[in-house]
C-alpha cells in the first residue's frame, strides 16, 4: 500500500499524524480552532459560544482519523504558534472524478510556479499571500501528479502579513515528501529479490 512521507525538523513543526493522547494536544486544538475560526469568516459566521469545545473534540478525533488514513494523509503545525501555520499532505488516486475536478477551478488557481521535489520530480506550486477575498487566508499549494496519484501539499496561514517569512519553511517540508510502497517479502510473485552478496 502507497503512504506518504516526509521530514519535517521537530524544532519547526509538531506532527499532528500519530500524536494520540496528551502528545501535541495543545498543539492540535491550537491549529483545529485557527481552521475553523478561518472556516467560519470565509462563510460570513460568527464564531459562537463553545466553539472551543469543538475545536477539542476535533483536536482528539483528528489522530484516529488520520490513523485510518493509514499514511496518506500527514498534517503539521508551526511550533512557536500553532495557530499561525498548518500544514496538510495528502496522496490521493488520481481518479478521472479528481481530474475533472482539478481541470474545473478557478482561474486564479493557474497562476503556477514550477516546484522541484527530489522524489517526485517537478510539480506545480502555488502560493496566495492576498486572495481577492480578504476574508480567506493566505494558503500555499503544492502538487504533482504521478500518473496514478495526486500528491498535495497544502499550508494554511492565519496572518497575510507573516505568511512571507514562514513559506520557505513550507517549501522544505514540501521538498521532502516522497511515495513510500509497503512491499512485504513473499508478497508479489513478480518482484525479484537479490541477495547484496
Amino acid at each position: 500500500m502507497s503512504r506518504l512521507q516526509a521530514d519535517a525538523p521537530a524544532d519547526r513543526w509538531v506532527p499532528v499524524t500519530g500524536s494520540l493522547g496528551f502528545r501535541g494536544r495543545r498543539h492540535r486544538k491550537a491549529a483545529i480552532g485557527m481552521l475553523l475560526n478561518q472556516a467560519n469568516t470565509a462563510a460570513g459566521s460568527t464564531p459562537r459560544p463553545g466553539g472551543g469545545a469543538f475545536a477539542w473534540i476535533l483536536s482528539q478525533a483528528a489522530p484516529l482519523l488520520m490513523r485510518r488514513a493509514a499514511g496518506r494523509v500527514l498534517v503539521w503545525v508551526w511550533k512557536s504558534d500553532p495557530e499561525l501555520l498548518v500544514v496538510m499532505a495528502q496522496l490521493q488516486e488520481a481518479t478521472p472524478q479528481l481530474r475533472t475536478a482539478r481541470a474545473m477551478m478557478p482561474m486564479e488557481y493557474d497562476d503556477t510556479e514550477s516546484f522541484r521535489n527530489p522524489y517526485l520530480g517537478v510539480g506545480e506550486k502555488l502560493a496566495m499571500p492576498l486572495p481577492t477575498d480578504p476574508k480567506t487566508p493566505p494558503f500555499a499549494t503544492y502538487t504533482w501528479d504521478t500518473g496514478s496519484h495526486f500528491v498535495t501539499v497544502t499550508a494554511v496561514c492565519s496572518d497575510r502579513e507573516r505568511f512571507g517569512t514562514i513559506i520557505g519553511a513550507v517549501d522544505d517540508i514540501a521538498r521532502t515528501v516522497r511515495i513510500v510502497d509497503d512491499l512485504k517479502l513473499g508478497e508479489s510473485p513478480t518482484v525479484l529479490r537479490l541477495d547484496p552478496a
